[in-house]
């Protein structure tokens, strides 16, 4: 059973969860509708697997900073091995290309790219500052992406739009992450913006660009995209959001970390409850 909590703990549960909402949410503002069963599952799973593949194998070559960053991840821990964690994501991974082969030959390379994208950070750019945050945010905004591709309309406004603002609030949440790794980081000669500028610098241009994301999600709105009803579940990613950059800014030590994964929360939570607004027809 320890093992396999183990493994569980590797893939970071919410992260390819989110990752496979964003998928669906993609889907759904392409089509106006919900896709058929299988292709949203098909989207929703091969993305959930190839995230949570990408994830184990930042385990894999962050095994040096984790001993100092977080000693408790499952294999600095000594819970999952280094060559049982490398089998576990490339299984996720060869399951999760499968599924995209299954929707389309397009679908199957464009999660090619995202993959060697996530391998080259994993592996070369981590430690590259911005450019690695860049990286992971676009893989991030991506998702949304996908699943306009998936049901055959990628360059949809709304899905474009929503691909930005997944990728700033990913972007804001990498930066505020490095403030919190600064020092494991350093064994790496990382040059995230933490360790060039400090992390007082590197919070508050991540709290900045939190609070521009809340002014984007009145957008939408305002070119009528969405009826009003659906201010709800953007008025509680925002709260979530702002409240949490707020506290961030005054965090010390280690509590940044429970609000920067509040934001993530709080952000996810609202793109769930728009999905079921829709699903009952609202």
């Amino acid at each position: 059973m320890k093992k396999l909590k183990g493994f569980l703990r590797l893939i970071r549960f919410e992260l390819p969860f989110s990752a496979g909402v964003c998928v669906i949410l993609g889907q759904l503002f392409a089509l106006g509708e919900f896709a058929s069963v299988t292709i949203t599952a098909a989207g929703f799973f091969s993305v959930f697997l190839i995230s949570a593949s990408i994830l184990v194998s930042n385990d894999y070559f962050d095994i040096e900073t984790d001993k100092i960053n977080a000693p408790d991840r499952p294999i600095p821990s000594n819970l999952v091995s280094l060559p049982e964690a490398l089998s576990f994501s490339i299984i996720l991974l060869i399951l999760g290309l499968l599924l995209s082969y299954y929707i389309s030959i397009a679908a199957f390379f464009f999660s090619v790219g995202l993959t060697v994208i996530g391998f080259f950070y994993n592996r070369n750019f981590k430690k590259n500052g911005l450019v690695g945050n860049l990286m992971v945010s676009f893989s991030v905004g991506m998702t949304f992406i996908f699943g306009g591709l998936s049901v055959g309309l990628p360059f949809n406004k709304i899905v474009l739009f929503f691909g930005v603002i997944a990728a700033l609030v990913d972007l804001g949440e990498e930066i505020a992450a490095d403030s919190m790794d600064v020092k494991g980081d350093l064994l790496i000669d990382s040059k995230s913006l933490a360790i060039r500028f400090g992390k007082i610098t590197a919070i508050k241009t991540s709290v900045g660009i939190f609070f521009f994301v809340i002014l984007l999600t009145l957008v939408p709105f305002a070119l009528k995209w969405f009826s009003i009803i659906y201010f709800i579940p953007i008025a509680i990613m925002d709260i979530t959001i702002g409240y949490s950059s707020l506290k961030l800014l005054k965090s010390e030590g280690e509590d940044g970390r429970k609000y920067i994964r509040w934001i993530y929360l709080g952000a996810t939570f609202g793109l769930i409850v728009f999905l079921a607004m829709r699903l009952i027809g609202l």
